[in-house]
């Protein structure tokens, strides 16, 4: 069984690396952090600038968490009316 955990967690750990984006320095330059929030929050995604702002930081480029934040608020509130719309439709 030692032997097979690696084999199964491999394939597992590989989609998790790949489900993680990366930004280039071009991208964290020129990025508009409100739209980049709001694309997160109506995707039903929680807000990812801890790993933006990481990333971005690499290159010595701040993220705007106010800007993003507030992108992310618009975009989460229109995946929940999308949600709640739905939720009668049995």
């Amino acid at each position: 069984m030692r032997r097979l955990l690696p084999v199964l967690l491999l394939p597992i750990l590989l989609l998790l690396a790949a489900g993680c984006a990366s930004m280039s320095e071009n991208e964290c330059r020129a990025a508009n952090w409100a739209s980049l929030g709001e694309r997160d929050g109506v995707s039903g995604n929680r807000p990812r600038i801890d790993q933006y702002a990481y990333q971005c930081g690499q290159f010595s480029v701040a993220a705007s968490e106010r800007d993003y934040m507030e992108g992310w608020w618009v975009g989460n509130a229109e995946f929940v009316r999308r949600a709640d719309s739905f939720e009668g439709t049995d």
